[in-house]
């Protein structure tokens, strides 16, 4: 089975994130926003009038806090003394690229129609901002959440994702579905006749490993349950 037809979306676009973030700190700056890293939040002291975020680089206080704190977001709000109700189960996105003698074979972004039985997207094509094309995500379960790398391991973290009942939950209900991001992972044929359903002209020599997700996509498949 191939894909027969397409919906054109003139609006879709990419953009390098890094540039944005820089650009968004740029701004913030000039209108007197203090940028503090590597400032990891230990734990927050609420008072009458204002919260005190504990970190490594001190404390600070403020009337309001805003938590943007990606990956470890539910732990930080539990830090707070705010239960979400939900806890974030890292996926690990995998990818190939597609060698430049053969990039023209994709112009745009070409991503299949979302099924919504399942958590997941699919493998699609992406343009880079510097014309390479990445061919992916497979989305496997990352055993830490700064799991970008099949041997990043955390006991701690991987035994938290896999007795968390919303996990246990979406296992039971799509096991064969994970079975076979995992079979995509360990074989390339595999992940080779998913990309053909949507290009059917690529053959598994014009695809090599993808650039390590760690340098180039901060474990953009995340999902929360």
């Amino acid at each position: 089975m191939v894909g027969v037809q397409a919906l054109k979306v003139p609006s879709t676009g990419i953009t390098d994130y890094g540039k944005v973030a820089r650009k968004y700190a740029e701004i913030a700056a000039a209108h007197g926003a203090e940028l503090k890293t590597g400032a990891g939040v230990m734990g927050f002291r609420n008072t009458a009038n204002e919260i005190v975020i504990q970190t490594r680089a001190g404390d600070f206080s403020a009337r309001y806090v805003v938590n943007c704190a990606g990956l470890y977001s539910d732990q930080i709000a539990r830090l707070a003394g705010h239960d979400p109700e939900i806890m974030i189960v890292p996926f690990r996105g995998e990818y190939y690229d597609l060698i430049p003698e053969r990039a023209g074979l994709v112009r745009n972004l070409i991503y299949p129609m979302p099924d919504p039985r399942f958590p997941f997207l699919g493998v699609h094509f992406t343009r880079r901002i510097s014309g390479t094309i990445d061919a992916g995500p497979n989305a496997v379960l990352a055993l830490r959440r700064e799991g970008y790398r099949r041997t990043d391991f955390h006991l701690g973290e991987a035994i938290t994702t896999l007795t968390y009942s919303g996990f246990l939950a979406l296992a039971r209900r799509q096991w064969r579905y994970g079975l076979s991001e995992y079979r995509r992972s360990l074989l390339k044929s595999a992940f080779v006749r998913s990309l053909q359903k949507l290009v059917p002209e690529v053959r598994s020599e014009d695809l090599v490993p993808g650039e390590l997700a760690c340098e180039r996509r901060r474990l953009r498949r995340t999902a929360i349950w």
